[in-house]
């Protein structure tokens, strides 16, 4: 659509109104929500009762919200528009529900709130009140597809939302508070990424009301000229908006917004059409208005509208003061509710000319629930698996087999353009560069002849921010698609407040009925703590673990596969599953692989299970010591353990337990996959020591195994907080989860081994002080750890 097939005229009288009255409505419904609990029409004098004994809520941000919302309304049904509003200033909830129950969106999810006298009362009374709803944008909130209550996301999220999406407009306000974080400050970049061919468009509001909760912001103190300069380096063209006279403010919004969809629509036409080919430069929008705008000027002396006294709850301890309570109520009959509803509660008809078609209501968009979902195609696993005749005859790479796989998906969902796969710069790096055989890596920025991989239409998403794939891949889930985000392991900490706002969004929405269910977000954490000796310490860390188990047992997952058959068939799984974050830890480097693919199947299928080629004791018998282990590099040292203790004392009976699912350790009554405790019984014994060698923290193994009968008798071996640029395996000897020390932990646990134990003991301490005088000799590892392989029975 052109610009000039969008009327961008002045507003006339009547539809100036009709906006001045909606806003109006808007912003009664929510002062109402923050100070009533009865009494929703004024229709008596405001008395104490009515007044609710906790006043919680925000106030600054939401009039501009309101301001917002109305105009968006008046655009989509102006141009049968699909779109939909990410709520970014934090605490915005007043404004999200005011709007959604005036257009009818909250009542048709919610029967018990209708549009009514006892509707609004309902309303107001459930808002930040036990029992009720939260004063943010949240699950709960129709036409929400972003947790409010933590800032930053918005900008990502909105993007996430329209990558191949072309008809949708993600009308995304950016709070002035907000604009100051990390992650939003970054998301500016989004554009570079977003391809006008065949994805949809953001258009950015910049909200600028002057203070956060206490100061001043940062850009609202920024002139034009300097947003402006700012802006367009990014590659934004910015329309301002500002002001606090009403009728001034609404003619410029309406034009504005006329302008910038019509430039959206020219540009897609343009692309779609084959005209140009590079990156447009997409318009945003600075709307400057006062901070909690239409409330009263001042309290008791003190300038209220237009500062951060307006933040929250700008009229405290309404109930015991009669003053205050006066100034509420005349604040509140400054709306004129009689103009704004009949006596029944209910919005005036000619507001609700305003309201777009039911189709296209903001707050039951289909794509903020959801989407419309098109179905992931996944391959058989059989046609990526390697072909492992024995435990340790195979040599391969775990992530490079799983990169095939993965390329594989992008193939079959390439028209359906549903997949995405995103990473910080790190797809080559983590071996899964077999997906580049069926797409590149997005760009739109100049693309020089020498550069790998790059295409405008490309499906891998890598960028140098771990909040903006974060935030992406949310906001493609929540629309309705699928992803893969792949990162270094030491690195995923950087959103470990990101994925807590999605585990949480997550765990509210299945409580939801009218929520549908969505694709899970599935981590894959490699280049981990146990093979970054070259990058050294600050590369090495696994706890993300450990933030992850603290969520819902029915929201998470961690998989630690210990080979790529493992691996794939981790990978296969997560992808079919919804509402869930699944966290996959694997190697990228060359390892033994242990299991064929049948093997593979029952042994995952369960979560965990005895390797009984790997052990010395027949299956209906009982062991003298169980070594277990979870991960890739401590299955390999725990084998090699049981190796050198089968050599020296053969007549000891081990079991080797292998751990993929981690969160099978806990009780099936804890946690939809653990174990029985006739199950963990049978595998861990409930008398014998166990010497577990863990991928991450030791701590994290106790907590999911404190209630299991025999857990006295665990004594877990994992990352001790101990690296440096060093050796492979001296990073194992660091933290002692290597062979050596995994073998004199078993000693030390058995101590009646006579002289042959206590000769085992000698050598493996003298391994110890051989491999340390080695690798400062020699820079590298002693050959019998580099030429290791698996002797198993032949032991």
């Amino acid at each position: 659509m052109s610009n000039a097939q969008i009327d961008t005229a002045s507003l006339t009288n009547d539809e100036m109104d009709v906006l001045e009255r909606y806003w109006r409505a808007a912003n009664y419904l929510s002062v109402g929500q923050i100070y009533l609990m009865d009494n929703p029409l004024l229709d008596r004098p405001l008395e104490p009762e009515h007044i609710k004994p906790r006043l919680l809520g925000h106030w600054g941000t939401t009039p501009g919200l309101n301001f917002i919302y109305t105009h968006l309304n008046r655009i989509i049904t102006k141009n049968d528009l699909e779109m939909i509003y990410v709520c970014g200033p934090g605490h915005g909830g007043p404004g999200m529900l005011a709007n959604t129950w005036l257009e009818g969106s909250y009542s048709e999810i919610y029967p018990h709130v209708p549009r009514t006298r006892e509707g609004m009362q309902t309303l107001f009374r459930q808002f930040s009140f036990p029992g009720g709803v939260p004063s943010h944008a949240a699950p709960e909130t129709p036409g929400s597809m972003h947790e409010g209550g933590e800032l930053g996301y918005s900008l990502a999220h909105a993007f996430g939302a329209v990558f191949d999406n072309p008809d949708l407009i993600a009308a995304c306000v950016v709070g002035d508070g907000e604009a100051e974080t990390g992650a939003l400050a970054t998301s500016w970049h989004s554009n570079t990424f977003l391809n006008p061919e065949h994805d949809g468009a953001v258009l950015p509001i910049l909200h600028l009301n002057g203070y956060k909760i206490a100061n001043p912001t940062i850009l609202a103190r920024f002139d034009d000229q300097q947003l402006r300069d700012m802006f367009s380096g990014f590659g934004w063209e910015a329309f301002f908006v500002e002001g606090e006279d009403h009728a001034p403010m609404h003619r410029a919004m309406a034009e504005t917004l006329d302008r910038s969809v019509a430039r959206i629509h020219e540009i897609q036409k343009a692309a779609r059409e084959g005209v140009v080919n590079e990156r447009p430069r997409w318009p945003m929008i600075v709307l400057r208005s006062p901070k909690g705008w239409t409330a009263p000027k001042q309290i008791d002396g003190k300038k209220l509208e237009g500062f951060w006294r307006a933040h929250q709850v700008p009229i405290g301890k309404v109930r015991e003061n009669g003053e205050h309570r006066k100034l509420l109520e005349e604040w509140m009959r400054s709306y004129r509710p009689e103009e704004l509803f009949d006596p029944s509660g209910r919005p005036m008809p000619d507001i609700l000319k305003l309201v777009p078609d039911k189709s296209r209501l903001m707050g039951l968009s289909p794509h903020t629930n959801g989407g419309v979902k098109a179905e992931l195609k996944l391959p058989e696993i059989h046609q990526f698996a390697l072909d492992v005749s024995g435990p340790g005859e195979t040599t391969g790479e775990a992530t490079r087999t799983l990169g095939k796989y993965l390329a594989e998906v992008m193939r079959l969902n390439a028209e359906a353009r549903n997949f995405r796969l995103m990473g910080p710069d790190e797809t080559t790096s983590n071996r899964l560069d077999a997906v580049f055989e069926e797409t590149d890596r997005v760009w739109m920025e100049p693309i020089e002849p020498y550069d790998d991989h790059l295409a405008h239409d490309g499906r891998v998403m890598e960028v140098l921010s771990e909040h903006l794939c974060q935030g992406w891949l949310e906001g493609y889930l929540l629309s309705g698609r699928h992803g893969w985000f792949a990162c270094y392991e030491a690195f995923i900490h950087i959103i470990d407040s990101m994925f807590n706002q999605h585990a949480k969004w997550l765990k509210v929405s299945q409580g939801l009925e009218w929520r549908k269910p969505v694709a899970s977000l599935n981590y894959l954490l490699t280049s981990h703590v146990w093979r970054q000796d070259h990058n050294g310490f600050s590369h090495q860390d696994p706890g993300f673990l450990d933030h992850v188990a603290n969520k819902k047992a029915d929201i998470v997952r961690i998989y630690l596969p210990p080979d790529a058959n493992s691996l794939l068939w981790v990978s296969a799984h997560c992808l079919q599953t919804t509402d869930r974050v699944n966290v996959i830890v694997a190697g990228k480097q060359p390892s033994p692989q242990w299991m064929n693919l049948e093997e593979t199947e029952r042994h995952c299928r369960v979560g965990a299970g005895a390797w009984d080629w790997a052990g010395s004791v027949a299956e209906d018998e009982e062991p003298d010591i169980v070594m277990a282990c979870a991960g890739d590099v401590p299955t390999l040292e725990t084998l090699a353990a049981v190796q050198l203790l089968r050599e020296a004392l053969p007549k000891l009976k081990i079991r080797v337990v292998n751990v993929v699912d981690l969160m099978s350790l806990q009780p099936e009554y804890s946690h939809p996959h653990g174990l029985s405790d006739r199950d963990f019984d049978q595998l861990f014994t409930t008398d014998r020591p166990i010497v577990f060698a863990h991928h991450g923290y030791p701590y994290l193994i106790h907590r999911l195994a404190y209630k299991r009968h025999n857990h006295a008798n665990l004594h877990v071996h994992g990352y001790r907080e101990e690296g440096t640029t060093t050796t492979p395996f001296d990073m194992a000897v660091l933290n002692e989860i290597d062979r050596f020390h995994l073998a004199l932990a078993a000693l030390k646990w058995m101590p009646d081994q006579g002289e042959v134990g206590a000769k085992l003991k000698r050598t493996l301490e003298e391994k110890l002080d051989r491999h340390t005088a080695y690798i400062k000799e020699h820079g590298e590892d002693m050959p019998e750890i580099l030429e290791w392989q698996w002797r198993g029975a032949k032991a």
